[in-house]
């Protein structure tokens, strides 16, 4: 039978008590709340024993006692000083009282030790951590975050403005076109090769002429625009077979960004595919020397493309960085100009 875990007199250094951990002596000491009353060595501090073989600190396990019960080693008939009744009675009325410490302290233990190696409501013995502090987890404790969603509009800083982001429109990824600002969503073959997308809007600062007016440059570069998107792409290939024909289904003067613009549509037919629409747009720009800027439209026909609506909403919903409300102004219209 070996005692039980606990804090007992250190047999190196009676002035200390020292952790007993049910098996061996461990290095953690520390100085009785109490201090017990002296007794020679014959008479046992430490754990109850009956015998104590010497390892390499000089001490080794209580070992089980050969007469039985916990006591003095076996042997000991006197205190090195010699008394005689006396002093064997005072002897065993220490021994007595350690043993009973011992034996509590081990129901304790056995009733409410938790596992750690440390008596209830004892202090840790020296040099062993005290367990860390509960922290609540960041998984549960931090506010979870709402869904993330895409942005509404897109911001063209060049040119000072933002437009809106219609449903079904993304931003451009993959994109070899210059100045794309936003596409449908997905790709599809195109009918004579390569890749293409049902939409397409384009940004860009008109720089290569001395013309400012909105509508000569609109009616300018819609022949461009029809070309750039159906007839050859960057590369020299004919996507939709080239063009075939087209016609001018809406013109007209319309307030963009609060500025006086003007926009150019035409319907495409092509050899291959279904055609579709482009539109220039035109208007003064709202930041530094006011140079005309340019949108155009790329909106594919028939059921796959995007709806015709969606021109006049984004351009409806073109502002200045920095200012949502600006809106109306001459022409805010989109109706067709005979």
């Amino acid at each position: 039978m070996t005692p039980p875990p606990g804090w007992y007199a250190d047999p190196t250094a009676p002035h200390q008590e020292r952790w007993w951990d049910g098996t061996t002596w461990t290095g953690h000491r520390r100085t009785p709340e109490t201090p017990a009353a002296p007794v020679s060595p014959e008479q046992g501090f430490g754990p109850p024993v009956s015998a104590v073989t010497p390892v390499s600190e000089g001490f080794g396990a209580p070992v089980t006692p050969v007469s039985g019960g916990f006591g003095p080693p076996a042997g000991s008939g006197r205190s090195p000083s010699g008394g005689g009744g006396r002093s064997r009675a005072v002897a065993l009325v220490v021994v007595a009282a350690v043993l009973v410490a011992a034996v509590v302290t081990g129901a304790v233990l056995l009733r409410g030790n938790d596992g750690s190696g440390t008596e209830p409501g004892a202090t840790p013995p020296a040099g062993t951590p005290s367990a860390p502090a509960t922290t609540p987890d960041a998984s549960t404790s931090a506010p979870s975050a709402g869904p993330s969603t895409e942005p509404s509009v897109v911001v063209d800083e060049l040119n000072g403005i933002t437009l809106p982001l219609p449903e079904g429109w993304v931003l451009p990824e993959h994109v070899a076109e210059p100045d794309v600002v936003m596409t449908t969503d997905g790709t599809y073959d195109c009918p004579g090769g390569g890749l293409c997308r049902h939409g397409r809007v384009i940004s860009r600062t008109v720089t290569d002429t001395s013309e400012t007016s909105p509508r000569a440059l609109a009616e300018a570069d819609i022949a461009d625009a029809a070309d750039d998107a159906y007839d050859r792409d960057l590369v020299g290939r004919s996507p939709f077979g080239g063009i075939e024909s087209h016609k001018k289904v809406a013109a007209g003067q319309v307030a963009v960004a609060g500025r006086a613009g003007y926009y150019v549509r035409w319907q495409v037919t092509t050899a291959e595919g279904p055609g579709g629409y482009v539109q220039s747009l035109v208007f003064p720009s709202t930041v530094g020397t006011e140079a005309p800027v340019l949108v155009r439209y790329v909106f594919d026909a028939g059921e796959d493309g995007p709806p015709l609506a969606d021109m006049d909403r984004i351009t409806k919903g073109i502002r200045p960085v920095g200012d949502a409300d600006t809106g109306g102004g001459v022409g805010s219209g989109l109706g067709p100009t005979p």
